[in-house]
């Protein structure tokens, strides 16, 4: 009789071994959506890093003060626009006081970012990344058409 104890005992830990995977499987489940919203997060502002340094490389080689501005935005919004990241609203603040030969220019790139559309979880708000890049502008080189 004293086996049948024992064996009822461990026949019951399987019952409790599934209710507990059930309570849990929901709560990992969004710890797993609350990581992949971070990701693209963290790959959303990787992008807008990128979009500032291309912005700054491509107005560092335009000829003068107005086409690096417009190079800047150009530049920026393509980058953007490339990887999928929509930016509500998006400024492009190109700084060109130091345009000359052997001067720099620096863009800035602030894009707002909606968290709705990250993963599952339809996240309320929305999150400001900003960045920020300087490219020198070549000394030997022109600056006329």
């Amino acid at each position: 009789m004293h086996k049948h104890t024992r064996l009822r005992a461990r026949s019951g830990d399987g019952g409790s071994a599934a209710a507990e995977l059930v309570l849990f499987t929901p709560l990992l489940i969004v710890v797993l959506l609350l990581i992949v919203a971070a990701g693209r997060l963290v790959d959303a502002r990787l992008q807008v890093d990128s979009a500032a340094i291309q912005a700054a490389r491509a107005a560092s080689l335009a000829r003068d003060p107005a086409a690096a501005v417009f190079e800047a935005g150009a530049t920026a919004r393509a980058a953007l626009a490339s990887e999928h990241i929509t930016c509500d609203p998006l400024a492009i603040s190109p700084d060109t006081a130091a345009f000359r030969p052997g001067g720099q220019v620096t863009v800035q790139v602030t894009c707002t970012v909606s968290l709705a559309g990250l993963a599952l979880l339809h996240v309320p708000g929305s999150q400001t990344l900003t960045a920020q890049f300087t490219s020198p502008i070549d000394v030997y080189r022109g600056t006329g058409p």
